[in-house]
This record gives C-alpha cells, sequence and structure tokens, in this order.
C-alpha cells in the first residue's frame, strides 16, 4: 500500500498536496507560512512533499532525507524540461 501512495504521489503530486492541505496538518507541521506550499504546488510539488515528509519524520533535511529531497527536486526541475524539448523535437528544429 505505502509503494502505491509513492506512485500516485509521483505521477499526481498536486492531488495529494491538496488533499493533505485538506485533510491533515501535515504541511502546516512543516511550514510556518502558505507561501511556501503555495509556491511549491504551482513550481515543484514533489519537493514540498519531500520537504513536508523529511520536516514531519525527521525534523530536519539532513542525511536520507536530504538526498530523497534533492531527488525530488531534480525530478521537479526534469519535469520543466520536457515540454519544450518535446516541441523542438515534433516541429524540427
Amino acid at each position: 500500500m505505502p509503494c502505491f501512495i509513492a506512485l500516485f504521489a509521483y505521477f499526481f503530486p498536486r492531488v495529494i498536496l491538496v488533499l493533505v492541505w485538506l485533510f491533515s496538518g501535515y504541511l502546516g507541521r512543516a511550514y510556518h507560512t502558505v507561501i511556501w506550499p503555495l509556491l511549491g504546488f504551482i513550481f515543484m510539488p514533489l519537493t514540498t512533499l519531500a520537504y513536508a515528509f523529511a520536516i514531519n519524520t525527521n525534523s530536519s533535511v539532513s542525511g536520507v532525507y536530504a538526498f530523497l529531497v534533492i531527488i525530488a527536486a531534480l525530478l521537479d526541475l526534469g519535469t520543466h524540461g520536457i515540454g519544450p524539448a518535446v516541441r523542438r523535437r515534433r516541429s524540427g528544429a
């Protein structure tokens, strides 16, 4: 079951963020303002979830949790570059 939730969070991170925000205080414990989760929802949802997980589980981003946040950030940044690359390849440029 946890693997299914992790896969669902990978493919639909914004849905998970909204559900976590609506039904728990998980994001409130990790972020003390509304602006960071809102920006994370827009730009880097996986990183927002990974940071909240690290803070709620370990109280800091260190060790394995830092690795998790870095991997989530790289995955988020990778999805931002997919659109222009695909458009260039389709147009033949």
